[in-house]
């Protein structure tokens, strides 16, 4: 359970949507079927609607049905190849879809068009988590704009994530420390720094950073397995397996946490 959903990070200051990368179901019929038939009706009758076909797009979305989607932003953006927000949608439901390389196409192509911060900060999510040097200078681009102490926190946060997974660890420390003065309720922040800190083997601190972020959020079931991943390395099985109950019983979808409590008993 160590994956950021930087989508819900963006989304704090953006007026972008976002969701999980979760399928329909594992392709069985949802709930959602009859909605998503319902639309797609509306849509044929009704193409000429952008609205309906947004709509559309996020039912799609929402449900894991990225091929569809992305037929429709298509069949959208051969109307109108000069417009940003159509690029940047594109992105983000191949970002959902897991095509990282696609995704960044996508953003880079809306970015040509305008270098809106939003995009900016898209695109610098995936260079920073696949390594790439060029989010470092879009940080700075983006830094640049001056855009606030907001802003600032999340370039420092992205910052971070580049060093952490390029190995650079004491470098992602300090830009999520900074990224942390900006913003003291960085939840995101403080996790990335004790997963650094529980990388390099220093339990002791990566515990102190966890328990940090149990006091801003008290229901915030990482918090808690991942001190429970901490004692377990210590060698503290009952710690652990405190934490870990503690994690599972705020949140009963935490499979990780479920099968350290197995492997602990």
């Amino acid at each position: 359970m160590r994956i950021v959903n930087i989508c819900i990070v963006i989304s704090l200051i953006l007026a972008f949507g976002c969701k999980n990368n979760e399928s329909a179901n594992n392709g069985k019929p949802t709930k959602d079927a009859a909605f998503i038939k319902k639309m797609a009706k509306a849509v044929a009758e009704n193409s000429d609607s952008i609205g309906l076909r947004f709509n559309y797009v996020d039912a799609l979305d929402s449900v894991g049905d990225y091929n569809t989607a992305i037929s429709q932003m298509d069949s959208l953006i051969l109307k109108e190849k000069g417009n940003y927000g159509l690029w940047f949608k594109l992105g983000k439901i191949y970002e959902h879809a897991g095509d990282t390389a696609k995704a960044i196409a996508s953003y880079q192509t809306a970015l040509k068009i305008y270098r809106a911060p939003d995009g900016l900060l898209a695109v610098i999510n995936l260079f920073a988590e696949t390594k790439n040097a060029a989010a470092l200078t879009l940080c700075d681009e983006l830094d640049d704009l001056r855009m606030g102490r907001e802003y600032d926190s999340y370039t420092n946060f992205f910052r971070g994530v580049y060093y952490s997974r390029t190995g650079k660890r004491q470098q992602a420390v300090g830009y999520f420390d900074k990224s942390i003065v900006s913003n003291y309720t960085f939840i995101d922040a403080y996790m990335e720094k004790g997963f650094t800190y529980f990388d390099d083997k220093k339990f002791d601190e990566a515990i102190a950073v966890f328990l940090k972020v149990a006091a801003i959020n008290s229901t915030y079931a990482d918090a808690y397995y991942w001190q429970g991943k901490c004692f377990e390395a210590k060698a503290n099985k009952p710690k652990a397996l405190e934490l870990y109950q503690q994690a599972l019983a705020l949140d009963k979808t935490l499979q990780q946490a479920a099968d350290a409590i197995k492997r602990l008993k």
